[in-house]
């Protein structure tokens, strides 16, 4: 009933049995030989109504549907906005150009310093020579995989910063180790 029609059948069962809940009536219908008493069916005279009209309802309904999906809608668009400045954060690395220049001077400084200890020793500083020059390598190999970009190394900048500040703190360390094989090649030979 709430959706429907106010309309029972059958007729007279209702007008007779339940009158009072179904608001029926009787009236008299002029059709010729058909004419005769039919029963119709007033919602205003039933002492039961619907809750709301029908298309009330359906429009209630309908509105708070829309809403909901709208939420919704917001809601995922948000996510994907966030999702995207996190990809492109993780495909572009900004703070390597800060580094840079810092990390090729520290690498000047150790080449210098390893050809001038191989020079003054006459090659006597090879093994010590050999052992910073390796872990030079693997320095610059961690720099270059830090700096990649692209599937697969996505990583975001704040960590590429993290990253590359321990480089440099582990560089700045083998500049000084070769600092002080300088000055051992300079005081011994």
């Amino acid at each position: 009933m709430e959706n429907g029609p106010w309309d029972f059948a059958p007729d007279w069962y209702y007008y007779f049995l339940h009158q009072n809940y179904s608001g029926a009536e009787m009236y008299w219908k002029w059709a010729g030989i058909k004419s005769g008493y039919r029963v119709r069916f007033k919602e205003e005279k039933s002492n039961i109504k619907r809750i709301m009209p029908v298309r009330v309802t359906a429009e209630e309904t309908q509105r708070q549907k829309l809403t909901q999906v709208e939420k919704e809608r917001a809601y995922v668009e948000e996510l994907y906005k966030e999702e995207l400045l996190r990809e492109a954060d993780r495909t572009v690395d900004l703070t390597y150009a800060t580094y840079k220049d810092e990390f090729n001077r520290m690498q000047n400084c150790i080449s210098d310093g390893l050809l001038y200890c191989l020079h003054k020793s006459d090659g006597k500083l090879q093994y010590q020579v050999d052992e910073i020059s390796r872990v030079n390598e693997v320095l610059c190999a961690d720099i270059a995989y830090i700096h990649k970009t692209g599937v697969g190394y996505e990583l975001e900048n704040a960590k590429r910063q993290q990253a590359y500040e321990d480089v440099k703190k582990r560089m700045g360390e083998l500049v000084s180790r070769t600092a002080r094989l300088c000055a051992v090649a300079a005081t011994h030979y």
